[in-house]
């Protein structure tokens, strides 16, 4: 088998219907592409789950009995693809009850494409990743250049965060000088040059909504680390590839659109501290005391002046926000 697609879905009924039939649309245009579909289902309330077996049912589709989040529901998909866990960041499938009813694979892929539900896939886009992984032997994995729902365009590709990212998450500069420094390398980001000329570019991470892997780096490097329940564990997995001499890239003519990233300005307080809480293990993993001291009061700071806007702003969901705020605070002291 050429290439398996995992997607962990929670309930996003809709969106997941897209993305399987734009994905589906795209594998029959190669169909010498060998590729199987497999959904993980994290235990929606939505219908999720009976919705794929019943308009999809050549997809195979892991009905998870919990919410198993990000890393483990495709650390479940990888580990019966063959892909076993190699130094404990995972859960082995013995640890599941239900797993022993899972449905088998056609065999082991060469590679393996990690898609978020709230994607829509373009043109011959799996495709196109799977002949560049296959023509690039240091390449230990790729993703595709993402658009907004309106078709604007979504940065995909970053470098690894520091201190200038966070300051500038929390402490954004005014007037002309805004957009250009949060596009900037300073703030993580590739310029658009780099996807303009379509050609493949190495980065530091890609998103995890279209993250694939070759199967070779996989087996090298093991699964996602399941202590991100979500958050960070994609780019965690490539910076430990990038340990092991893989490299990485972003390949531009390989297309999809990332519908999610359109609302990435509504704040939800559930996720805001989800993220620096694998954030902050994210830092403290791969970063010195010095660092983290410097990162722990730049984010104080950061969340005291977020705190005060919001006040003065009053937003409706003001009381959400400050609970968010002093959650993550809390984290700091731990």
């Amino acid at each position: 088998m050429d290439l398996a697609i995992i997607i962990v879905s929670y309930n996003v009924q809709a969106l997941l219907h897209a993305c399987l039939a734009s994905l589906l649309a795209s594998l029959a245009r190669t169909p010498e592409l060998a590729a199987e579909v497999w959904v993980v289902d994290n235990a929606s309330a939505d219908g999720s789950a009976a919705m794929v077996a019943a308009e999809f049912p050549a997809v195979r589709l892991i009905a998870s009995p919990e919410n198993l989040g990000y890393s483990a529901g495709n650390n479940v998909a990888l580990q019966l693809l063959g892909f076993p866990p190699l130094a404990g960041e995972a859960r082995p499938l013995s640890a599941y009850p239900w797993a022993a009813e899972l449905p088998r694979p056609a065999g082991r892929p060469r590679h393996v494409w990690l898609l978020n539900p709230d994607t829509v896939v373009q043109g011959d886009a799996p495709a196109q990743l799977v002949r560049f992984v296959d023509a690039t032997p240091q390449a230990g994995a790729c993703g595709a250049q993402l658009s907004y729902a309106d078709g604007s365009f979504q940065h995909g590709a970053f470098c690894f965060p520091g201190l200038a990212q966070i300051a500038l998450d929390f402490f954004p500069p005014p007037g002309r000088l805004n957009q250009p420094l949060l596009d900037s390398r300073l703030n993580g980001r590739y310029p658009r040059r780099l996807y303009d000329q379509s050609q493949p570019f190495p980065v530091d991470f890609v998103l995890g909504a279209t993250l694939m892997v070759s199967g070779v780096a996989l087996r090298q490097v093991g699964l996602l680390d399941e202590s991100y329940f979500m958050y960070c564990e994609e780019m965690d997995w490539q910076r430990r590839a990038q340990r092991k001499g893989w490299r990485v890239y972003c390949a531009p003519a390989a297309r999809t659109v990332h519908v999610a990233g359109a609302s990435s300005s509504q704040f939800r307080s559930r996720s805001f501290t989800a993220l620096w809480q694998s954030r902050l293990h994210y830092f403290q993993r791969y970063h010195g005391p010095l660092f983290n001291r410097a990162m722990i009061a730049l984010l104080r700071a950061g969340l005291r002046a977020e705190a005060r806007r919001a006040r003065q702003q009053a937003p409706d969901d003001l009381a959400q926000r400050l609970v968010a705020y002093t959650e993550v605070e809390a984290l700091t002291s731990g």
